[in-house]
């Protein structure tokens, strides 16, 4: 399994499982739902049923691509 560039990472949706959040970090799914199960996966992570879902802002804050990736005129 390949991880996620940064380009394929800012057009995610708004919340992605945890397999997809794994995958931008760089790691399996086994590895994933360890860390998810133990409440220690490194960004926020939401249990809806039997689901984990990650939002993708938190995703994007963790990994720094949460400011615009092009300077914007008040900066």
């Amino acid at each position: 399994m390949q991880g996620l560039t940064a380009a394929e990472i800012r057009v995610l949706p708004a919340v992605v499982d945890l397999v997809t959040a794994g995958r931008a970090l760089g790691m399996g799914r086994t590895k994933s739902y360890e860390l998810a199960r133990a409440g220690r996966f490194p960004c926020p992570v939401l249990r809806v049923g039997r689901s984990y879902l990650v939002p993708t802002a938190g995703l994007l804050t963790l990994l720094g691509l949460d400011r615009p990736q092009y300077p914007t005129e008040s900066e």
